[in-house]
């Protein structure tokens, strides 16, 4: 995490994030760091379908087409994010952490992760399996640590 946050400080880049099923624990994780900050521009929790259409602005038919824990969604919240935080890096997060809520084309441990960076967009599929929910999302957070180190 510290050297996520060196990287950032060397290369003058700003980071943002919206989270879902971590609940803020990917920005409390980089905020915990001093020095964090200077690059650190903005986190929002947009836990439910509403927020996720008010405040990030991804449109409601892609959440009633798709699913909030979806490719097409977690891709809006990352453009709309990156649009509201004019930062450079801006990250999403949407998946179900469980223990319900889980179905079969969408199981508990189903998140998406979505990275903008400039024009660079990655949208990651991700299944951690058999864990509680809280594992799944300190997993989940270690995974986005890992694809911001690889981008940066």
């Amino acid at each position: 995490m510290k050297n996520l946050v060196k990287k950032l400080l060397k290369k003058k880049l700003k980071i943002s994030v919206a989270e879902s099923c971590t609940g803020g624990m990917l920005a409390s994780s980089i905020t915990s760091i001093s020095g964090a900050s200077k690059v650190f521009s903005l986190g929002l929790v947009t836990y439910s379908n509403q927020a996720k259409i008010n405040v990030l602005k991804v449109n409601k038919k892609i959440i009633k087409k798709y699913g909030a824990v979806s490719a097409e969604c977690c891709e809006a919240m990352v453009k709309n994010l990156a649009k509201i935080s004019k930062a450079q890096i801006n990250i999403s997060i949407t998946g179900i952490a469980g223990p319900n809520g889980g179905t079969k084309s969408k199981p508990v441990g189903l998140v998406y992760i979505g990275v903008k960076k400039g024009n660079r967009l990655l949208i990651s599929k991700n299944f951690f399996k058999k864990k509680s929910r809280n594992s799944i999302q300190k997993v989940t957070v270690k995974r986005s640590l890992e694809i911001l180190n690889s981008l940066i």
